[in-house]
C-alpha cells in the first residue's frame, strides 16, 4: 500500500512542487518507507511508498525505458508475473521485479484498456509526457480510494481526502447535499466528496484528462460492472469444486510478498475460510489475529481460537475495552470527510495489534456481499410474502400489537426486530431496503434539520440516489436476491466497509487484501444461481458447504455477531460527556443543521433508556468532531 498524489497545472504554469510535497507528508502513514516526486514542467507526480514487492528497486514515481510515461500507483496488481511475463514477449524491457512497473509497459502496450488486465486492487495515476495527458484509474470494488479537484487552473488527485484540500488552491466549501447522503446512510457515496468541486472517482472508472485541450476538462468512464448472467447450470458439487478452486487460486495470489504476511481472524465464516486455505497452502504456521472485548455479545475469540488451534496457527489474541474516547478524534482525522460506522473502532484496534508483527494482513471482506450473508436479504423475501397477508390481519391485528414493543429494547432484540420489519414491509422492495440501511430514515431528517437547512437542499432527496442504483440491479439482475447482492455491491461494500478498512489498516501503514474481492472469485458466485447463496432460511449456503470441509461444525451456523461495539452503553456512560459537551454544545447546535430542540430530546430519550438513538447521536457526534478538526480549525 502506499499514498500517492498529483498536481497537473492546465494553464501550463510549472507545478506546484512544495504543495505537492506537502500533500505527500499528509500521507505518510500510508507510506512510511519511501518518498519520490517526479516533475514535467507542468505536471508532477507524488508518491509515499510501503514496501511490499522489490524492496530494493520498486520505487516511485517509476517510468518505462526512456522516461516517457511515468506512473505513482497505490495497490497490489497480484497477476503481474503473469502480466510481466506477456510484455517481455511482446519487446518490453523491465529494469525492476516490482508490480508498478508492469503498469507502466501494460499501458504502452494496451493504452486505457490495460486496467482490464489488471487482478488486484489499485489507484493509480499515469503522466503520458508525449501525449500531455493523464490517466487515473481505481479498482473494480474500490478498494483504493482516490479523490480530484479542479481548482485556480489545476488538476489535483490525491489519495485521500485531507491531503487533497492541504492544498491552498482548494476551497473548503460544504457541500449540503452530502449532508444529507451522510446522516441517511453514514457515509457520502462517489462521486460526491464533503465539499463542493471535489470528488471521488468511482470503483472500476478511468479518468482521462487532455491537458492541450483544457477546456473539455476531466472525462470519467466505467471499464467493468460484476454481471449476473448468464446463469451456470452445474451441480452443486460441480459449483462447490468451482469455487475451491478459484477462492484458492484468489487467497494464494495475495499470499507473494517480499514482507511478514498473516490474517485477520475474527471467528466469521469467511475469515475462516481464508485463514483455512493459506495454512494449506503455506510451508508454516500462519500468524493469525483476533481482537475480543468484554462484553461477550461482541466477542468472537472462541470462534476464532477454534479455526487458529485446529490449523496450528501463530494466534495472537488481545482483549481490549475500547477507548472511543482516545481512538474517535484519530479515525475523523483519518476519514477526512464524515463517516460513522461504529465498527471502524474494533477494525482500528485489531490494524494496530496486527501491524506490530505483520506488515500485509488477509481479511474475509466481500464475502457477505457476494453469497448473500446478511440477514436483511432473507428478511427482503420475507416481507413480499407478509405483503401477501390480508390486510385486515395485519392493520388490525399484527401491526397494532406490534406497536406496543418499546423502542428501549436492545437493536438486536428479536422484537424489536420484528417490529422494525413490520414497519416498512409494506414498502417497495428499494424503499424498504433504504430504510433498513438507514441511519436516519427520511422522515427523522426531515424533523432533525432546521428550516433554513431544509430549505438549502429542498430539491435534494438521500434517497434518490439509493434507488437509483436499486433500478439499475434490478434491471441487471431478474433474480430478486441478485438485485440485493447488485446493489450492496455497488453501494454499501465500496462507500462503507472498504472505506473503513482502508482507513483503519492505512492509519497503521498495514496493507490488507481481500480474496473475496477478486474479480474472477465474484463473477464465479455472481453467476451462480441464488439457490447456492441463499437457500430457505440459510445464508452464503454453497460458502458455508465449502466451510464444512474446512471449518469446525460449531462456527458454520451460528448467528452472524458483526463487529461491532456498544453504542448505546457507552454514551450513557463513558462516552455521556462527548455527547453533553459536543453533540449538544452551543458550537454544535448553532451551526444552522439542526433544530436543537430535535437533538435534546433524542439525548434525553437515550439518556433515560427510553429509546436506543445511540447510532443517530453517534453519527451526529462524528459530524461535529469532523467540523472542529476540518473546518473551524482551518478558518
Amino acid at each position: 500500500m502506499c499514498g500517492i498524489a498529483g498536481i497537473i497545472d492546465l494553464k501550463h504554469r510549472p507545478a506546484d512542487t512544495a504543495a505537492l510535497r506537502r500533500m505527500c507528508d499528509l500521507l505518510e502513514h500510508r507510506g512510511p518507507d519511501a518518498q519520490g516526486i517526479h516533475v514535467d514542467g507542468n505536471a508532477a507526480l507524488g508518491h509515499r511508498r510501503l514496501s511490499i514487492i522489490d524492496l530494493s528497486t520498486g520505487q516511485q514515481p517509476m517510468s518505462n525505458e526512456d522516461g516517457t510515461i511515468w506512473v505513482t500507483f497505490n495497490g497490489e496488481i497480484y497477476n503481474f508475473q503473469l502480466l510481466r511475463d506477456e510484455l517481455l514477449k511482446r519487446g518490453h524491457k523491465f529494469a525492476t521485479n516490482s508490480d508498478t512497473e508492469t503498469i507502466v509497459h501494460a499501458y504502452e502496450e494496451y493504452g486505457d484498456d490495460c486496467v482490464q488486465r489488471f487482478r488486484g486492487m489499485f489507484a493509480f495515476g499515469i503522466w503520458d509526457q508525449n501525449r500531455r495527458r493523464l490517466l487515473l484509474a481505481r479498482d473494480r470494488t474500490g478498494k483504493k480510494p482516490l479523490f480530484y479537484t479542479v481548482a485556480d487552473g489545476q488538476f489535483l488527485f490525491a489519495s485521500e481526502l485531507q491531503s487533497l484540500v492541504s492544498h491552498p488552491s482548494v476551497r473548503r466549501d460544504i457541500n449540503p447535499n452530502s449532508i444529507d447522503d451522510y446522516l441517511a446512510y453514514s457515509y457520502i457515496p462517489a462521486p460526491q466528496s464533503i465539499y463542493k468541486n471535489v470528488y471521488k472517482l468511482p470503483p472500476a472508472h478511468v479518468l482521462t484528462l487532455e491537458t492541450d485541450k483544457p477546456a473539455a476538462g476531466p472525462q470519467t468512464k466505467r471499464y467493468w460492472q460484476l454481471a449476473y448472467g448468464p446463469k451456470s447450470e452445474v451441480s452443486e458439487r460441480d459449483a462447490l469444486e468451482g469455487l475451491s478452486e478459484v477462492l484458492t487460486e484468489a487467497v494464494r495470489l495475495r499470499m507473494i510478498s517480499d514482507v511478514p504476511i498473516g490474517a485477520l481472524l475474527s471467528g466469521g465464516v469467511d475469515s475462516s475460510v481464508v485463514v483455512a486455505i493459506m495454512s494449506q497452502l503455506a510451508t508454516g504456521p500462519v500468524e493469525t489475529f483476533s481482537i475480543g472485548f468484554a462484553d461477550q455479545r461482541f466477542n468472537e475469540t472462541p470462534y476464532a481460537r477454534m479455526v487458529a488451534e485446529q490449523y496450528g496457527t501463530k494466534h495472537h489474541e488481545l482483549i481490549v475495552e475500547p477507548n472511543a474516547v482516545e481512538v474517535l478524534p484519530k479515525l475523523v482525522r483519518h476519514y477526512g470527510e464524515p463517516y460513522s460506522d461504529s465498527s471502524a473502532i474494533p477494525s482500528y484496534y485489531v490494524c494496530q495489534m496486527t501491524r506490530q508483527h505483520v506488515t500485509v494482513a488477509l481479511n474475509g471482506d466481500g464475502g457477505d456481499e457476494s453469497f448473500a450473508g446478511y440477514d436483511r436479504y432473507l428478511g427482503s423475501g420475507m416481507a413480499e410474502r407478509y405483503r401477501q397477508l390480508p390486510s385486515v390481519l395485519r392493520k388490525r391485528f399484527i401491526e397494532p400489537i406490534l406497536s406496543l414493543i418499546p423502542d428501549s429494547l436492545p437493536r438486536n432484540n428479536r422484537m424489536r426486530q420484528a417490529k422494525r420489519f413490520v414497519s416498512v414491509a409494506a414498502l417497495s422492495t428499494g424503499s424498504r431496503y433504504s430504510r433498513w440501511v438507514n441511519v436516519f430514515p427520511e422522515t427523522g431528517r426531515q424533523k432533525l434539520y432546521s428550516p433554513e437547512f431544509a430549505e438549502q437542499i429542498a430539491a435534494y432527496r438521500a434517497e434518490d440516489w439509493f434507488l437509483q442504483v436499486f433500478e439499475d440491479a434490478q434491471r441487471r439482475c431478474p433474480d430478486p436476491v441478485d438485485a440485493l447482492l447488485a446493489m450492496d455491491i455497488e453501494s454499501y461494500l465500496p462507500f462503507d466497509l472498504l472505506v473503513k478498512m482502508d482507513i483503519t489498516s492505512m492509519a497503521n501503514s498495514l496493507e490488507t487484501r481481500s480474496p473475496f474481492l477478486d474479480q474472477k472469485v465474484m463473477e464465479y458466485v455472481a453467476r451462480l444461481p441464488t439457490r447456492f447463496k441463499l437457500r430457505g432460511r440459510t445464508l452464503k449456503y454453497l460458502l458455508k458447504e465449502l466451510g464444512g470441509r474446512l471449518l469446525p461444525a460449531k462456527l458454520l451456523h451460528r448467528r452472524k455477531m458483526g463487529f461491532g461495539v456498544p453504542l448505546a452503553r457507552w454514551f450513557r456512560n463513558e462516552l455521556r460527556p462527548m455527547l453533553e459537551g459536543v453533540v449538544l454544545s452551543d458550537q454544535a447546535l448553532q451551526r444552522g443543521y439542526f433544530n436543537a430542540d430535535v437533538i435534546r430530546t433524542m439525548a434525553c430519550e437515550h439518556l433515560s433508556e427510553k429509546t436506543d438513538h445511540s447510532f443517530q447521536l453517534w453519527s451526529l457526534l462524528c459530524l461535529e468532531m469532523w467540523h472542529r478538526e476540518f473546518v473551524d480549525y482551518h478558518r
